[in-house]
């Protein structure tokens, strides 16, 4: 069987297959991890500088030499509220998108899937139970699915049982 080709109705699912299965989804938690920890890095450095920049523009066009020629005062006058809201623009998409903690997540679900993974490869192929093997990749992976979704869609406050009544 090769590598991403589906099974028809009447063909056996077969070691290949689940290790298959294993190595795409491994793959692909270590590219979403990637991703998503270039994202985290670059967010947090823009706002690191941005923060800087905000400070260092608003003190400086405070300064003196800044309020002639008139064009520089109001360079710093624009320059000071446009970076202030590029900062929290990103901000905003910081909270939204949750890269660090999407990365970590990532992380250890790629980990799991290959100690999963070596756990069936180290299993004599006698011993290989496939349906149980497909079950327990597919539930990581709807598990991390689901809270994926939960940390990034559902974050605000759910009222409890005791707020719906009444």
């Amino acid at each position: 069987m090769t590598e991403g080709k589906q099974p028809s109705p009447n063909e056996p699912i077969d070691d290949q297959y689940v290790l298959d299965k294993y190595n795409n989804k491994i793959g692909y938690y270590w590219g979403a991890s990637r991703s998503n920890k270039n994202s985290y890095k670059r967010y947090r450095a823009w706002t690191v500088i941005l923060g800087a920049l905000v400070t260092l523009v608003s003190s400086i066009s405070a300064a003196e030499f800044v309020q002639k020629p008139e064009w520089l005062r109001v360079a710093f006058a624009v320059a000071t509220p446009l970076i202030a809201a590029t900062l929290t623009v990103i901000n905003g998409l910081g909270q939204n998108f949750h890269w660090g903690a999407t990365w970590r997540d990532m992380v250890i679900n790629g980990t799991r899937l290959e100690k999963e993974r070596d756990r069936f490869l180290a299993t004599k192929p006698e011993e290989r139970d496939l349906v149980k093997e497909l079950d327990k990749l597919n539930s990581i992976v709807l598990d991390e699915t689901r809270n994926f979704f939960q940390r990034v869609l559902d974050s605000e406050v759910k009222p409890g049982k005791d707020q719906n009544s009444g």
